[in-house]
């Protein structure tokens, strides 16, 4: 079969297979790849079993498992090495998420054999915390090495944008008084040239110029990034912790972070450390926005400036009416409440919009950001 045909006969699976021919070599092996993880959706509609009999995920059950004389079982390990032999690394990533994701199968985290053989990755990462709780010492400290590895590449990548947001630019603009440091020789020379003086051979300064900074002033704000770590919200609360890292200790301004299911928990003290942070993270249970919101509501040292973000899909398993009145105290007061649907690089939202309609009716700026225009969002109002 040409390479052409093989493709069509991947894409197409089993199906095509009368039209296309009979795959061999490493093509047979990608199909047999594709079809141990994919075929599942198959299995689960109801629709027959995959190669090799019964459940090939490590542990699940099937009450269709046969003897006969197909090919092997795939134990996670071996897949997982297959995988990572026969495709691209874009590939991996895509087939690793699906498997963590798509089907549930919690061995790619929680076996020591796996999580030795898998690169660190966003999806991996979400895997672990959602699962931590089933693992034993041993595996948590191998887990961990994931958590690691994928906060240090946020970090790389966020860092960069929140001192963008931060460091302000220098405008030259003309001015009869400013500091020192701020200065504009070279400017200064240039806007006064015509008053040169050949005989004494010196320049006589009508009009200094200096820098102006639009570098945010150093008076202190409250930040309040107040997570949800409902199950669905793994990503944010991930790019939550990151964030919250970034912007640790930026002059003129305070982080605080709550994460809360029905309970609130404040993680401000491990901001520095956003691993151990992720570890102590507990994703699932109910959801009581308002409780959190009254909590960060009862930080804030002063109100006008202060900017508390909701991170949440807005589905409250809590008082709804306690929430809005919060949030309408708070914007009555002054401060800036942002209810973001999503905190992540893709910022696509999923949340009950009717319940953030209401949150925007009373004051609340309601959408979905990515880290580095949330960091735009504080840095520009430090400058004012």
């Amino acid at each position: 079969m040409d390479d052409g045909l093989q493709r069509w006969r991947l894409v197409l699976g089993h199906p095509a297979q009368s039209a296309t021919g009979g795959l061999s070599g490493d093509a047979a092996a990608r199909d047999a790849a594709l079809d141990w993880l994919y075929g599942r959706d198959a299995d689960l509609a109801g629709r027959g079993v995959r190669r090799g009999g019964g459940r090939q995920d490590g542990g699940r059950q099937d009450g269709g498992r046969h003897g006969g004389t197909e090919d092997s079982v795939l134990t996670v390990v071996d897949w997982l090495d297959e995988v990572h032999r026969l495709f691209p690394k874009k590939t991996i990533e895509r087939l690793e998420r699906d498997a963590v994701e798509r089907y549930e199968i919690h061995a790619v985290v929680t076996d020591p054999q796996v999580l030795q053989r898998v690169e660190p990755s966003p999806a991996l990462l979400r895997a672990v915390l959602r699962t931590k709780h089933l693992m034993n010492p041993e595996v948590l400290a191998m887990a961990r090495r994931i958590v690691d590895g994928v906060v240090r590449e946020l970090m790389r990548r966020l860092q960069p944008e929140v001192r963008r947001a931060f460091s302000g630019t220098r405008s030259r603009q003309a001015a009869r008084t400013g500091q020192a440091r701020d200065f504009d020789f070279r400017g200064t020379l240039r806007a006064n040239l015509k008053h040169y003086q050949p005989g004494e051979r010196r320049i006589l300064i009508e009009r200094p110029r200096f820098h102006t900074r639009s570098r945010p002033s150093l008076r202190r704000w409250q930040l309040v990034l107040v997570v949800d770590q409902s199950g669905s919200m793994a990503g944010s609360v991930i790019h939550s912790a990151v964030t919250a890292a970034c912007l640790w200790g930026l002059p003129g301004l305070k982080t605080h972070l709550i994460a809360f299911d029905t309970s609130v928990v404040d993680l401000t003290g491990d901001v520095t450390d956003p691993v151990e942070l992720l570890m102590k993270v507990q994703l699932g249970g109910g959801t009581d926005i308002a409780r959190a919101a009254a909590y960060a509501a009862s930080l804030i040292d002063d109100p006008r400036r202060a900017i508390v973000a909701i991170i949440s899909d807005f589905y409250e398993g809590g008082d709804e009416h306690a929430l809005v009145d919060t949030v309408r105290r708070l914007a009555g007061q002054g401060s800036q409440v942002l209810g973001l649907a999503t905190l992540d690089q893709d910022a696509e939202p999923a949340y009950d919009r009717d319940l953030a309609q209401r949150l925007a009716d009373v004051g609340a700026h309601v959408g979905a950001m990515t880290p580095g225009e949330l960091a735009g969002f504080v840095a520009e109002r430090l400058g004012r």
